[in-house]
């Protein structure tokens, strides 16, 4: 999905090349979430200030569209195949079945939510678009239950993060943040109280990454850019980088507990 555009490029996960381009008809150029659904065989997109969802069925292209709450942002399929919509400017998370039945809302009692993605033990981690940066766990009830905001007098060189976008959650319950405006990709441990850098290979300069992907089966890190060249990374070997949450590799954070 490009930032200005009607379409949707597809690309071929072996060879990288370009497949086709999936017209979404009616959708206002400042689309600003985008997540498909392996089961449903779906692609959906939200639509920032025309607050609506855009569904395109991947098998026939047959495109149909919902209202949803104000500023819808980023949006994740959960372990139920319903899609997830972080509502930034309502300050709360919605639930929808592929055909657009409104499932649950999730109220936030703190923060405007930016992308939620639901963890294995039903509660949801979700990032707010902030500067400092934050990212908190909350349960069903929209309750917090924990946050971290990494700070600058840590002592390490993680510091503060600066609109904290996109997230993916791997299968051991790590959690990566597109850190946007710091150029950079965080990775924090399950727990919200451990961070480090994810690395990535010296000859890329991150420019605004805004947009993650995770895919383990093709252990691949898909990172979309909003400034610059406005590429499509794509980071391999992720099972050898291993994720050590030791003192020595990261840094502590200071975590909010309301549990």
């Amino acid at each position: 999905m490009r930032y200005n555009s009607k379409e949707v490029e597809i690309y071929d996960a072996a060879t990288l090349t370009l497949q086709r381009r999936l017209p979404v008809p009616g959708i206002s150029p400042e689309a600003s979430g985008i997540a498909a659904c392996s089961k449903n065989i779906c692609l959906y997109l939200s639509d920032l200030y025309n607050p609506s969802i855009h569904r395109v069925d991947l098998a026939t292209d047959v495109a149909k569209k919902w209202p949803v709450a104000k500023s819808p942002q980023g949006l994740s399929v959960n372990r139920d195949h319903n899609l997830l919509v972080a509502c930034s400017s309502d300050k709360k998370l919605q639930e929808y079945t592929t055909d657009g039945r409104l499932v649950r809302e999730i109220y936030l009692t703190a923060g405007s939510p930016w992308h939620a993605i639901q963890l294995s033990n039903g509660d949801y981690v979700v990032s707010h678009c902030e500067s400092p940066g934050v990212v908190s766990v909350v349960g069903v009830d929209g309750g917090l239950l924990r946050s971290c905001v990494p700070s600058s007098s840590s002592s390490s060189d993680v510091g503060p993060m600066k609109y904290a976008r996109s997230l993916a959650v791997t299968k051991h319950g790590d959690i990566l943040i597109a850190d946007e405006f710091n150029n950079r990709i965080l990775a924090i441990n399950s727990s919200l109280t451990r961070a480090k850098l994810f690395p990535v290979p010296a000859d890329i300069e991150l420019q605004a990454p805004c947009a993650l992907c995770l895919d383990e089966t093709l252990d691949r890190l898909y990172v979309g850019e909003i400034v610059g060249k406005c590429r499509v990374i794509v980071l391999n070997n992720l099972s050898s980088v291993r994720l050590i949450w030791k003192p020595e590799y990261a840094t502590e954070l200071t975590t909010i507990n309301n549990n």
